[in-house]
């Protein structure tokens, strides 16, 4: 087991040779260098010259046999995705989602800063696919570096190709202003037409009704940078690596107590464990007490599930949790996981966009509960409600931004419930909240 790092203006970029995994990603990160000539260098746009020969279809049913699934949080089929698209549509657009706003994550940011060019060919390769030349990017408000070097590369790109091989294609890069909902794809197709970015009731989808009206495919960053690898090397290698049904090679962002933290490139399917041992074990010289798999969305997992969770979409899903974002926090002994627990409800009552009553209401009464314990002002009672609730909105929306909000909440009062109940008797056992007394 070999490990190959370097350091970048994001920090350490590190892969490991696993298996006989050497990566796909990493070694163009590792290049540092996003410009078209450094692409080039790479073989970059063969995948596209090699797509232009072939038919759309052939196209989605070389994605479609590769197995690859979304890689921003749902894992959906992402040739099937693509060819919900209806072919004889007078207008249709493809989206590009990287308002990447999920905590702890940065994946998609390490794609855009090192190698742009990776993901305009994909975005080229899959409008051709669902037979469209008219493609908008939405980045996230806070990546202004990210969104300059994006657009320098689309112009780049966009030229490249005319040139080249004589097709033209129009993309559009566009901000955001720093509002977690519009992750969600139709809160960011509503932002995008300058309305307030909330999510639409569905049906109609996007692939029937979309961006103005028309039909639209909105993909994931990550998931778009796949398909040159997929083309290039065919479906049979992208499936040959992974799981059954859970395909491909990964990008895993690690953080929280651990000695090293970064971004991972590794087999989907590989042991989350060892993902955590590869990342040095833990800073704070004691236990694991949690570890949430896949982006703050997604409830953590407790000790004895890190011993036989693997990273793929069903394993962490057997435990009751979300692949998301593969966006490992690990969380210390020493801290307390009720405190985890404001936190995050904090943020998903804070970011929930208020169309919905469930949602608006509920994801705050989940904070104030939760501070309301924390605090070592709640009662029993308290403790029951906040399961009660937690357990009962999920589903109860127009989009998950509920669940978000509601499910690690119940996942740590039910796998944690020790540790939230001595708060009861102002005792945090993690020795670390004010209230404390311990002789």
């Amino acid at each position: 087991m070999v490990e190959i790092n370097q350091s970048s203006s994001l920090g350490r970029i590190r892969v490991w040779k696993v298996d006989g995994f050497e990566g796909v990603f990493a070694p163009l990160f590792l290049k540092n260098d996003p410009s078209l000539k450094s692409y080039l260098e790479e073989g970059g746009y063969r995948a596209l010259e090699k797509v232009l020969s072939m038919g759309p279809d052939e196209v989605i049913e070389e994605v479609k046999r590769s197995g690859l699934r979304g890689r921003g949080g749902a894992g959906f089929p992402t040739g099937v995705k693509w060819s919900f698209m209806p072919k004889d549509a007078e207008r249709k657009f493809l989206v590009c989602n990287a308002d990447e706003g999920e905590p702890a994550t940065f994946k998609d940011r390490y794609i855009i800063t090192f190698v742009p060019h990776l993901l305009v060919e994909g975005m080229m390769i899959s409008a051709y696919a669902i037979g469209t030349r008219e493609i908008l990017v939405y980045i996230r408000g806070e990546y202004w570096e990210e969104a300059f070097i994006l657009k320098k590369a689309v112009q780049e790109g966009v030229e490249y190709v005319k040139s080249r091989f004589g097709v033209s294609f129009d993309i559009k890069v566009m901000q955001g202003a720093g509002a977690y909902i519009v992750g969600e794809e139709t809160g960011l197709l509503n932002s995008l037409e300058g309305k307030r970015g909330q999510p639409r009731p569905r049906p109609p989808y996007p692939a029937q009704k979309g961006y103005m009206g028309y039909p639209t495919c909105v993909n994931n960053v990550e998931t778009l940078a796949c398909v040159p690898f997929i083309i290039n090397k065919g479906a049979d290698w992208f499936k040959s690596i992974g799981r059954e049904k859970s395909t491909g090679p990964k990008l895993f962002c690690v953080s929280g107590k651990v000695k090293k933290p970064g971004l991972y490139e590794l087999p989907m399917g590989f042991p989350l464990k060892k993902l955590i041992e590869l990342a040095g074990g833990t800073s704070c010289g004691g236990k694991i007490k949690a570890v949430i798999p896949g982006g703050t969305s997604a409830p953590p997992l407790t000790p004895d599930e890190l011993e036989e969770a693997t990273l793929d979409f069903e394993s962490i899903a057997s435990f009751g949790s979300f692949l998301g974002t593969a966006s490992c926090v690990v969380i210390c002994e020493h801290d307390c996981i009720v405190r985890v627990g404001w936190n995050m409800a904090h943020f998903y009552a804070e970011e929930s966009c208020g169309q919905c009553t469930t949602c608006r209401e509920g994801t705050r009464f989940i904070e104030y509960l939760f501070e309301k314990i924390e605090n070592g002002r709640g009662t029993e009672k308290d403790v029951m409600t906040l399961l009660d609730v937690s357990s009962s909105i999920p589903g109860s929306a127009i989009c998950a931004h509920v669940d978000a909000g509601s499910l690690p909440a119940k996942k740590i009062v039910s796998s944690f419930k020790e540790e939230v109940m001595s708060h009861l008797g102002k005792v945090c056992n993690a020795k670390n909240c004010e209230f404390s007394f311990h002789t």
